[in-house]
């Protein structure tokens, strides 16, 4: 086992090649920098990936979010069924709309919403169902749409860490009203920042286009009230050539995940639903025991990259407190356990065979450390 004084091993390594940079320099000096013909080019590869959807490019996951809540007409008074296991853009988004987040549990194998817990949860108030495809891991979305189709809810997928997810063949961000994807440097493909909505319906990918550009379709001719949030070409191309690398880098991110399931035994790895295609934007094990914090000290000592995703649930962070300063009346007794076991190791594509090695024998030693 390396001694401490090893090379580290990055948690992620975002990629950017002389491809992309080639591409970037080559939208530069055409002079078409925003919303031209690359994000249209991307729009439309990237739909190969969803199942032949329709893609809308914008500037951000968050906003890919926002805009598809604002396009199905959410707003004050409506209720969106959302876990509280996840990066804080999920809920963010939906109070940006003035709709108020209602936290419900996850399954503790897939840190995914609980369907039965959403079921619960339904009221009359209630409007859609964010369901988050977190880690990379696809959430049930078989029972979850049938939630939604029972009570008449739109389902808007948040699979900003899950490109090329899938659930019995069918590709994340093709099952619900719409999906949202993140293109940050950190997920499994990026385009240096920017987001994606896909969806089947033709009309509300309409009005995203619109949203996202102030309104208007043609220029000056504004139909709605919109805002700024178009992809930059220079984004776009980036984003085109990461996606035909993302079929290759996924395989890989798998390739490693199944390596340090077969070796680590100190920490609890991550299990896979039944007809899950789990694509690994992080590696999350569990660490028992009350030891994450010495766990994480070892792992940092011997050169391993490692983070916390995320320790400390939504509905605990300062603007979803209640007035009186406390958590709301949450039951999330998986979602409060997770966030005290996890840990999330290095998978990306970048490592080599040594790093893996150090990876498992690290986390097999970390996993006792106390």
């Amino acid at each position: 086992m390396p001694g401490l004084n090893a090379e580290f091993i990055p948690p992620a390594k975002p990629v950017i090649g002389e491809a992309e940079i080639e591409a970037a320099v080559r939208v530069l000096r055409s002079g078409r920098v925003v919303q031209g013909p690359e994000v249209a080019a991307f729009e439309e590869e990237f739909g190969e990936l969803v199942s032949g959807r329709h893609c809308v490019a914008v500037n951000s996951g968050t906003s890919a979010l926002q805009l598809t809540l604002m396009a199905l007409g959410f707003g004050p008074g409506d209720e969106i069924i959302v876990p509280s296991f996840s990066f804080a853009a999920s809920a963010n988004s939906i109070r940006l709309v003035g709709a108020e987040p209602i936290f419900v549990d996850i399954e503790p194998g897939s840190f995914c919403l609980d369907p039965q817990a959403v079921a619960a949860a339904v009221t009359p108030r209630t409007v859609a169902i964010m369901p988050v495809h977190l880690y990379g891991h696809p959430a049930a979305m078989d029972k979850i749409m049938a939630i939604a189709e029972q009570h008449g809810l739109a389902v808007v997928e948040d699979a900003a860490q899950a490109h090329s997810a899938a659930l019995g063949g069918q590709p994340v961000g093709a099952f619900g009203t719409a999906g949202c994807f993140s293109f940050y440097p950190t997920k499994n493909m990026h385009a240096l920042e920017g987001g994606m909505v896909t969806t089947a319906d033709a009309e509300l990918a309409r009005t995203l286009r619109l949203l996202r550009n102030q309104g208007m379709e043609q220029r000056y001719a504004n139909e709605i009230v919109g805002a700024n949030m178009r992809m930059t070409d220079v984004a776009a191309a980036i984003g085109r050539v990461q996606l035909r690398q993302l079929p290759d880098w996924t395989e890989q991110r798998r390739a490693n995940a199944k390596f340090l399931d077969s070796r680590i035994t100190g920490m609890v790895t991550p299990p896979v639903a039944d007809s899950a295609r789990h694509v690994y934007h992080q590696y999350t094990v569990r660490v028992q025991g009350g030891n994450r914090d010495a766990a994480q000290q070892r792992l940092t000592e011997l050169g391993i990259g490692n983070a916390v995703y995320y320790p400390t649930p939504i509905h605990r962070l300062k603007p979803y407190l209640g007035a009186d300063g406390k958590p709301g009346p949450w039951d999330l007794p998986e979602t409060e356990r997770a966030a005290a076991e996890v840990v999330s190791l290095p998978v990306h594509p970048a490592l080599s065979p040594e790093d893996l090695e150090r990876i498992a024998e690290g986390a097999n030693l970390a996993g006792g450390a106390r």
